[in-house]
């Protein structure tokens, strides 16, 4: 596969303007092609319409010259990546974003774009599809998709948004490792917790962890290690 992918753990991080934290990293992305950026908005299911999701992510781009299109106003999957430069899949629900991914067709569409070396960016949601599986997703499955089975670009799975036991909290419920712990009683794969403000880079089958974060490592049988900015991830 040609993989060129930004995956990233959030698109606002506090006191920043969306998708700015990375926006180095985005417009050299997508610099080149003569065509737009597609837009996937499918990650909303509520709140938030369609239209207004994809006008909110167009005025970042625009902002930077980039022309963006949404996916859902072409009468087709097919027809909407003719006309691409790239794909960027916003964040929301993984679960309502891979059940209509795959009901609509773009699913099997934007699979064989990105094999072929389309570039493709993800916030959140949109880089949970890009791992084996969506099981490490923190989203409620507010529906069921056919399959949780995801597109498979990267060996291992994410955990946007992963955040660190807080010393001292009162709380008792479960912590984010605990949770990927209790996946791994079921499932071989490694997961990586993206911490806010991370993002991956993936070229061909080079993996590089970018931002001021380290990411940190769960594989079964193994304690946790921590991945170091700028390094392989996986």
């Amino acid at each position: 596969m040609s993989l060129n992918l930004l995956l990233a753990s959030t698109s606002t991080v506090h006191g920043h303007p969306y998708l700015s934290y990375y926006k180095d990293a985005w417009t050299a992305h997508f610099a080149e092609g003569s065509g737009s950026v597609l837009f996937v908005p499918y990650a909303r299911p509520g709140g938030m319409s369609w239209d207004d999701y994809t006008a909110h992510a167009t005025k970042a781009f625009e902002a930077e010259g980039i022309p963006m299109r949404g996916m859902h106003t072409y009468a087709s999957p097919t027809e909407a990546l003719a006309d691409a430069r790239g794909v960027f899949i916003g964040g929301g629900n993984t679960f309502v974003l891979l059940k209509t991914l795959i009901e609509s067709g773009a699913f099997a569409a934007i699979d064989e774009a990105v094999k072929a070396g389309m570039p493709y960016m993800g916030s959140s949601a949109g880089s949970n599809v890009a791992g084996l599986t969506v099981g490490t997703t923190n989203d409620m499955p507010i529906v069921y998709p056919p399959q949780f089975d995801a597109f498979g670009w990267i060996p291992f799975n994410l955990n946007p948004h992963y955040l660190d036991p807080m010393e001292g909290t009162t709380h008792m419920g479960e912590t984010r490792e605990t949770r990927i712990r209790e996946f791994h009683h079921f499932n071989s794969q490694p997961v990586l917790g993206l911490r806010e403000g991370s993002w991956l880079e993936v070229r061909g089958d080079n993996v590089t962890l970018h931002g001021s974060l380290t990411a940190r490592l769960f594989e079964a049988g193994k304690a946790p290690a921590e991945v170091s900015s700028g390094a392989l991830a996986i």
